[in-house]
């Protein structure tokens, strides 16, 4: 028994001192526990109910954001991203074209406005989508206004599309065409930190990783660029004149003669633009938003002053309208987004995984309400073995009765199109890029560069190839001849299976391989893709395929589910209160939002990725196939 009576008085303080902190660290611990319950509690009760959309209501659209096929964040994140006042920095394609499409027919909604300027997108594909849904609003009878401070030619593409465009008096436009440049590092690499990068291929128009061993692009890289650029800019010209009723010859004769213009413009893009007849007038957003009350709702509290909603107000309404009073009992048509660089094992949203995305596929299969499945592909490629997980889904699926279409959005190129060529049917846009039918891989060594230090390597093998693939070893030749060797069969392996699923014969697929990079309208012409169209259109492909009626379906996408904690967080953030709070420290959220990497930084990845180790011989091939636009 411990007699406090007998202990010294310094003894006692310090056990006083302890006593008080340890009751203090409880007291701040239960208060905060209770407080959060207290927000808890309050937040499930006065969750944000949506407002009622009154007539005459404009939908304003104007995402600061790229906009994606799926979302690469968690359901949790983009709620604490809305509750603390942040942009999501994504928009899904889906999302917007549901939108666009609703306000067509939406009473409530009398006009749309675009605000452009901060919607960026990866290809032109998924922009033609966008403004073809753009044209539907228009050809509905409802008037479609533009406005910007200054936009490049992708945004311009979808404000074409409007009854009425205006551009800020400050600002700017130009259409300047389509251009491909790279960052080349050789002489760096191996001249100056004396990095040896070894590539071996199969494809003279497989491109990608000359920038390591190369000072400037191979010819071929440029005959193939060109080939296919040129197709996608003359259908941009066509799709712009036919939107604002211009001659495209003529569009494309002015951007030859932009210099003069602009100078005899006195340097005023803006005004450049108006003598162009890209625009039809100069307005600030202060006047723009005048002639839009005039025409709408006035609406002293609204942003501008009329009666607007927003687009994620207004998807909210959609959802909340769609809301089913009952369990839908209608077979299930599937949608299964393969969007990213294409990588081994469980990757999430954003990107595609051997593992995760042939589960995603394995879960369509196994679930007898799902009758036919629709695969969006949007990606340059990727490693091989996954790349070969998610094509033998695709055919387990087929071997199950159920059809599977593929519909390709920006981008399937390489390993892109290995996940799609056995496909019942694949469509793409006349713009998407496809293609890329070859393969590659690359090892870098360092000897040199450590002898740059005073450093070298030096050991022994059992065997003359043992370590043979240590980067701090020179490559021997015939180490070089063993990797040739696998990237030939890589190639005969990927030309073999495309002959086979598209019936035809392995010479001819090797005519329109060789790594050249096509368009979709290229592609068709050459077999390797089957129609033209939109997901929309993939999606009634595939229910006639199935037997399932106009009305006699229920669409699915298949995607990884939130967790409990998610869906919780979620609800919580989205909440006035939970938003509130949240927002007291907004500091927090900004710590958490990544910045884009300069594209050095992205190329300088790929070349390290090349050295990770690997199962057997440390091949990248069919990675990163076809980098950007």
């Amino acid at each position: 028994m411990n007699d406090t009576s007998r202990r010294g008085p310094v003894a006692r303080i310090f056990v006083g001192l302890w006593d008080t902190m340890n009751f203090t660290r409880r007291l701040i611990f239960n208060l905060v526990f209770f407080f959060l319950l207290f927000v808890f509690l309050i937040a499930m009760v006065t969750a944000d109910r949506t407002r009622p959309l009154l007539d005459d209501t404009t939908l304003v659209i104007a995402p600061e954001a790229t906009l994606v096929e799926q979302y690469s964040s968690d359901p949790a994140s983009r709620a604490l991203g809305r509750a603390l006042g942040e942009k999501s920095g994504e928009v899904q394609l889906r999302d917007l074209l549901r939108a666009l499409d609703a306000a067509k027919d939406d009473k409530r909604i009398n006009r749309v406005v675009l605000r452009l300027d901060q919607l960026q997108a990866s290809g032109m594909a998924s922009m033609r989508d966008v403004a073809a849904a753009i044209a539907r609003v228009r050809a509905s009878g409802k008037q479609v206004v533009a406005f910007s401070e200054a936009m490049d030619q992708r945004q311009y593409l979808l404000a074409a599309q409007a009854n009425e465009v205006y551009l800020d008096p400050m600002g700017g436009l130009m259409l300047e065409g389509l251009g491909r440049y790279r960052l080349y590092y050789r002489q760096g690499l191996q001249e100056k930190l004396g990095v040896d990068v070894h590539l071996f291929k199969v494809g003279e128009y497989k491109s990608a990783a000359e920038p390591y061993v190369l000072d400037a692009a191979s010819p071929e890289a440029k005959e193939a660029d060109l080939y296919w650029m040129n197709d996608v800019w003359q259908r941009y010209l066509a799709d712009v004149a036919k939107a604002r009723k211009l001659d495209a010859a003529k569009i494309a004769a002015d951007i030859d003669q932009m210099p003069a213009q602009i100078e005899a413009a006195q340097g005023d893009l803006a005004k450049y633009a108006l003598q162009q007849k890209l625009v039809d007038g100069l307005k600030t957003r202060e006047q723009v938003d005048d002639l839009l009350i005039e025409r709408g709702m006035a609406d002293e509290d609204a942003e501008g002053g009329f009666r607007q909603i927003s687009l994620d107000g207004y998807l909210a309404q959609l959802n909340n309208a769609s809301l089913p009073a009952a369990a839908d009992t209608r077979p299930q048509i599937a949608v299964v987004v393969a969007e990213g660089e294409i990588s081994g094992g469980e990757q999430p949203p954003g990107t595609v995984g051997g593992v995760s995305t042939a589960a995603l596929l394995r879960e369509a299969r196994d679930d007898e309400n799902v009758k036919a499945l629709v695969l969006r592909v949007d990606s340059p490629g990727g490693e091989v073995f996954a790349s070969e997980q998610i094509r033998r889904e695709i055919v387990a699926l087929k071997a199950a009765g159920k059809p599977v279409v593929v519909s390709m959005g920006d981008l399937a190129a390489s390993g892109g199109y290995w996940i799609s060529m056995n496909a019942d049917k694949i469509y793409a846009d006349p713009s998407t890029i496809t293609g890329s039918i070859g393969i590659f891989g690359m090892i870098p060594t360092i000897p040199r560069t450590l002898e740059k230090v005073g450093v070298r390597a030096d050991g022994v093998g059992t065997t003359r190839f043992a370590g043979a693939f240590d980067m701090t070893r020179p490559l021997a030749p015939e180490v070089g001849q063993v990797i040739q060797s696998v990237i030939d069969k890589g190639y005969r392996d990927f030309t073999g299976k495309v002959a086979t699923a598209r019936k035809r014969p392995v010479e001819q697929i090797d005519g329109i391989a060789r790594g050249r990079v096509w368009s979709g309208a290229q592609a068709k012409e050459r077999g390797l893709v089957d129609d033209f169209g939109g997901l929309q259109t993939a999606i009634e492909d595939v229910a006639k395929r199935a037997k399932l009626g106009k009305d006699a379906y229920q669409l699915r996408y298949v995607e990884k589910s939130a967790t409990p904690f998610e869906r919780f967080f979620a609800g919580f953030a989205e909440s006035r209160i939970g938003a509130a709070w949240l927002r007291s420290d907004s500091d927090l959220a900004r710590g958490l939002i990544g910045k884009a990497m300069p594209q050095a930084a992205a190329d300088l990845r790929f070349l390290q990725s090349s050295v990770q180790p690997t199962r057997g011989v440390p091949v990248k091939s069919l990675a990163y196939c076809f980098c950007g636009l």
